[in-house]
C-alpha cells in the first residue's frame, strides 16, 4: 500500500513554506495585520455557482466556508484597518486539474483604497514571487473586442449565442447574458492570454458579486471588479468592495431565488455580515487570490494534486 504517501514532492512542500514566508513578509513590510478567520460559519455565500460544505457540531449545522470574506468585512466595520487571512478554504464539488474541494486563499483588504489601486499591488506581490512576467492590462470590453470583435456589454443575448454556437459545440437555448458571457470567457478568450499577468477590469454590472457599480469612460454600468490570470488560468478575484448594506440584502435575494430557480440548496444569508456593513464597512478594495494555483505557476506543475502536501485523493 503506497497511497499513504503525499500528493506533492518534498521541494514542493518546501517551496510552498517558502512562498509563506515571503508573502507574510511582503504584508509586515506594507503593515497590513494578519488576522485569523473562522473556518466554520453560520451563514454561507448565496452564489449560484459556489457550493458550500456543512458541518454538524453541537446539533447544528454550519458551513466550511468558501473564503474569508464576511469574517474579514466584519473586522474591517470594527475598526481593525488593512487585513490579509492566509488559510483552508473549501468549496463542494469543486474537483480536477485546476480544482480541489479543500485549498489555500490568500484574501487581502485595503482600507482607502479602489480596485485600480489594489491591482497595482496584487502586481507587486506577484512579480515579488515570479519576477520578469510581462503584464497586461484590458478592460472586458477590450478583451471581447479585440479577440471576439463584439462588445459584451451592449450586444444581445441572441449576438452572444450565436457567436458562442459559431466556435463552441454546445447544445443550449434559453440560457441568459451571463450563460453566453462566461461560456466565451472560458472556452474563447481564457485560452488568448499570453504567459504572462493579465489583468481584466470593469466587468459586467450583472456580474458583480460583491462590488459595487459605476460608469466606465463610455457610459456602461460595469461592476468595478477585476481577475489576474497567468498563462490564462484565473489566479485572483478582486472588487472595489459594495459598502450599501440594502444592496447586498437585495443581492442576496436575487441569489436565492436564482439557486431555487435552479434546484440548487438555498443556504442562508449572513445577517452578520449585513449588519455590520449597516454599522459602517470602510471604502475599501478587496481581493482573494489562489495560493495552489499560484505555486502551480511557480513550479510548472500541471495539476493542483502536484502542489498539495495530500490532495483529495490522498485523505
Amino acid at each position: 500500500m503506497t497511497d499513504w504517501q503525499p500528493s506533492a514532492s518534498l521541494e514542493l512542500v518546501r517551496l510552498r513554506a517558502s512562498v509563506y514566508q515571503r508573502i507574510r513578509q511582503f504584508f509586515a513590510e506594507r503593515e497590513v495585520l494578519e488576522i485569523e478567520a473562522p473556518v466554520m460559519g453560520a451563514a454561507a455565500v448565496t452564489d449560484p455557482f459556489i457550493d458550500s460544505v456543512t458541518a454538524q457540531c453541537a446539533g447544528r449545522t454550519y458551513y466550511l466556508q468558501t473564503s474569508p470574506e464576511f469574517a474579514m468585512k466584519r473586522l474591517l466595520a470594527a475598526g481593525a484597518g488593512p487585513i490579509y487571512a492566509l488559510g483552508k478554504v473549501f468549496r463542494n464539488g469543486e474537483r480536477g486539474r485546476k480544482h480541489n474541494p479543500e485549498f489555500t486563499l490568500l484574501e487581502w483588504y485595503r482600507t482607502g483604497w479602489d480596485d485600480r489601486a489594489l491591482m497595482g499591488e496584487v502586481q507587486a506581490l506577484i512579480e515579488l514571487l515570479i519576477p520578469g512576467l510581462d503584464v497586461t492590462y484590458l478592460s472586458y470590453r477590450q478583451w471581447f473586442e479585440r479577440h471576439l470583435q463584439i462588445d459584451p456589454h451592449t450586444a444581445s443575448v441572441a449576438e452572444l449565442a450565436a457567436l458562442a454556437k459559431a466556435r463552441i459545440t454546445i447544445e443550449a437555448e434559453d440560457e441568459d447574458r451571463d450563460f453566453w458571457l462566461d461560456l466565451l470567457v472560458t472556452h474563447e478568450l481564457e485560452a488568448s492570454l499570453g504567459d504572462g499577468l493579465t489583468f481584466v477590469y470593469d466587468y459586467p454590472a450583472s456580474q458583480a458579486a460583491l462590488a459595487r457599480l459605476a460608469t466606465d469612460d463610455q457610459g456602461q454600468t460595469v461592476a468595478r471588479r477585476f481577475e489576474a490570470f497567468i498563462g490564462g488560468m484565473e489566479l485572483a478575484n478582486g472588487y472595489w468592495e459594495l459598502t450599501d448594506a440594502d444592496e447586498l440584502r437585495g443581492r442576496f435575494l436575487a441569489d436565492q431565488q436564482k439557486r431555487r430557480a435552479l434546484g440548487l440548496p438555498v443556504y442562508p444569508s449572513d445577517d452578520k455580515l449585513l449588519a455590520a456593513m449597516a454599522a459602517g464597512l470602510p471604502d475599501s478594495a478587496g481581493v482573494a487570490l489562489g495560493v495552489d494555483r499560484l505555486l502551480m505557476c511557480l513550479s510548472g506543475a500541471s495539476h493542483i494534486a502536484d502542489v498539495l502536501a495530500f490532495d483529495v485523493d490522498r485523505l
